[in-house]
């Protein structure tokens, strides 16, 4: 096995037994970049120096000592570029840490690259990046998903160990499905978000992804808890994340995992639904008892998000004006034509496209009717999850309704790539927690190519232990996440 295939966790363990050291580590996922990355194209920069003047000083004996993260290039690591996918920030270089930074550091973890994603993590492809698509790993003509595609597509393609990502609508959990491997959104208030750079700041939260629900674990361990810095984060107590891993998932009682009807729907890619039914059967073989539960409002969830992201969208990105920093236009006639021209020059279709739609929904005469609806709405969505959530200890349900598709086949009707979220959109909206986890694969009716499905279980408010406890318990019974690409 090449270092580059080690999970976190096995890593840790080579390095503490002084088998491997960092700069081993280090040197073996850069050999791997170098090799795939001009196929997949997963990362934006990387800056080796630095990281190696870290790996050189790493303290093994820290619960991620040594272990080189990928970080997606919305997060800020100081000194290094921070462009959101955009040509509005290629030029702009972090000042701090982000708080998550921070952690991961103090945890002993070298954040390595920059990892691509869509502009101002606005898609679900990928494509929408300023600077070139990222492609899926087990088939090149294919997207990866989004907006975390490069830091899925990087650990699927084995040129990172983890990563980190962010997730407003399945933004983590939907690439590591099309990609083949773990991706966590941790809930709402879990994980700090001072230094993300925003998009729809009451839905964003940072989160990992990993080969394995333990290495996942290991990441939320090292990034959460209460930060001064945001006032969204919570006092809640961190714990550790991996404590249950390898229990039965039936302790004092069966353990009781609920199917959402609303989300296995007409239009869902049959190998889909056959491969996540498959994998339902299999958590009940395990000791889990199936309940059908109704989430009613599930229906709403695709135009409530596209209401409230978009009206938080147009608020935050208000910011980037040419005056402070970011893209600046040349020799403007006048303050309201630099205003203009440095917006037209640095944002790209899709931001344009969803500011002018959140401005809408802001404006005066529409916000009652859309911005104010939506968030009524967006409670009804909310008690709708802790109503099952009294019957059941868990949901389990599809990832994504689809394969990953070809590049391009999306990119001319954005209403076909939002519905690429339908089952990922309500677990923000209500701030619960959601990991994705490998089940299977599809073939393409086209060439026959395997392609990844992922299985996602949505789990109580600061219920991370008990939701990694079922996901990693259906994981290590099967063989799923073993698998890598053809590269």
């Amino acid at each position: 096995m090449e270092i580059s295939d080690l999970s976190v966790t096995d890593l840790q363990a080579r390095l503490r037994a002084r088998e491997l050291s960092p700069l081993d580590a280090l040197d073996a996922i850069e050999s791997r970049i170098a090799a795939v990355d001009p196929q997949v194209q997963a990362y934006l920069s990387r800056d080796l120096e630095a990281a190696r003047s870290e790996a050189e000083r790493a303290d093994v004996t820290l619960p991620l000592g040594g272990v080189p993260i990928g970080i997606k290039d919305v997060i800020n690591v100081t000194g290094q570029p921070c462009t959101a996918g955009s040509k509005m920030l290629e030029s702009y270089r972090a000042p701090y840490d982000a708080t998550v930074i921070a952690k991961l550091r103090a945890a002993g973890a070298i954040p390595f690259g920059r990892l691509n994603m869509d502009e101002f993590a606005m898609g679900s492809s990928t494509e929408n990046s300023a600077f070139h698509p990222t492609r899926n790993p087990w088939d090149l003509t294919r997207i990866p998903g989004g907006s975390s595609g490069g830091s899925a597509a990087a650990v699927a393609a084995r040129e990172a160990f983890a990563a980190l990502g962010s997730d407003t609508g399945g933004s983590i959990r939907q690439p590591a499905a099309l990609c083949g491997c773990v991706g966590l959104k941790p809930t709402y208030g879990r994980v700090s978000r001072y230094g993300l750079v925003a998009f729809a700041s009451s839905l964003d939260q940072i989160g990992p992804l990993a080969r394995t629900t333990r290495d996942c674990g290991l990441l939320l361990n090292a990034i959460s808890g209460r930060d001064p810095m945001d006032s969204t984060s919570l006092d809640e107590p961190v714990g550790d994340c991996t404590a249950l891993l390898g229990h039965d998932i039936n302790g004092e009682r069966r353990f009781r995992l609920g199917i959402p009807k609303e989300y296995f729907v007409d239009g869902m890619d049959p190998q889909v639904r056959a491969a996540v039914e498959a994998a339902i059967k299999h958590c009940e073989s395990l000791g889990a008892e199936l309940v059908e539960v109704s989430l009613p409002h599930t229906e709403f969830a695709v135009g409530v998000y596209y209401i409230i992201a978009t009206a938080e969208a147009s608020a935050n990105l208000a910011r980037f004006d040419g005056v402070r920093y970011g893209h600046r236009a040349e020799a403007p006639k006048d303050l309201l034509d630099h205003y203009k021209r440095t917006r037209e020059e640095g944002f790209g279709g899709e931001v344009k496209r969803r500011i002018i739609l959140g401005t809408y929904v802001l404006s005066s005469g529409y916000y009652d009717a859309y911005y104010l609806r939506a968030q009524k709405v967006r409670t009804l969505i909310r008690r709708d999850f802790t109503a099952a959530f009294e019957k059941v200890d868990a949901l389990v349900c599809p990832t994504s309704p689809d394969l990953a598709f070809k590049l391009g086949e999306r990119t001319d009707d954005p209403l076909r790539m939002y519905l690429a979220d339908i089952f990922t959109i309500a677990a923000n909206l209500a701030g619960i927690c959601g990991v994705s986890v490998p089940c299977g694969f599809g073939s393409s009716e086209t060439d026959g190519v395997r392609l990844p499905i992922g299985l996602q279980f949505l789990g109580k408010p600061f219920d991370e232990a008990r939701l990694l406890q079922v996901a990693h318990a259906y994981e290590q019974s099967t063989g799923w996440h073993k698998a890598s690409p053809p590269l």
